[in-house]
């Protein structure tokens, strides 16, 4: 795919987030035959290091994670303007509306 000064645009690049590796192995099989870059991140401090140094499109975020949380990794994301704009889709198995109305809170798109 072209854009429109010619240049080949990339595939749009998601991480995915999860300390359980089922999980994660699980949403990658499902997007591998989709045109996506995809990478992996085991905990909240490799996901800001990817997030750093990789710069996705979208991030699949597991709430409940070791060292650093999805809740604290999507506000630290929030309040630096240059990932402000990477969209976030926090996945958990958490279902009170008090952990949806946090997830709201640190900055989630979903």
């Amino acid at each position: 795919m072209e854009g429109a000064t010619g240049e080949t645009a990339r595939p749009a690049r998601i991480l995915i987030a999860d300390d359980t590796p089922q999980a994660a192995e699980l949403l990658e099989a499902y997007l591998a035959n989709e045109d996506y870059e995809l990478r992996l991140a085991a905990d909240g401090e490799q996901t800001l290091r990817q997030v750093e140094e990789w710069k996705p499109d979208l991030i699949l975020l597991d709430i409940m994670m070791p060292r650093i949380s999805g809740f604290e990794v999507c506000k630290r994301l929030r309040a630096n303007a240059e990932f402000r704009s990477i969209a976030v889709l926090m996945i958990t198995a958490l279902d009170q509306p008090s952990d949806i109305e946090r997830a709201v809170e640190a900055g989630t798109d979903d």
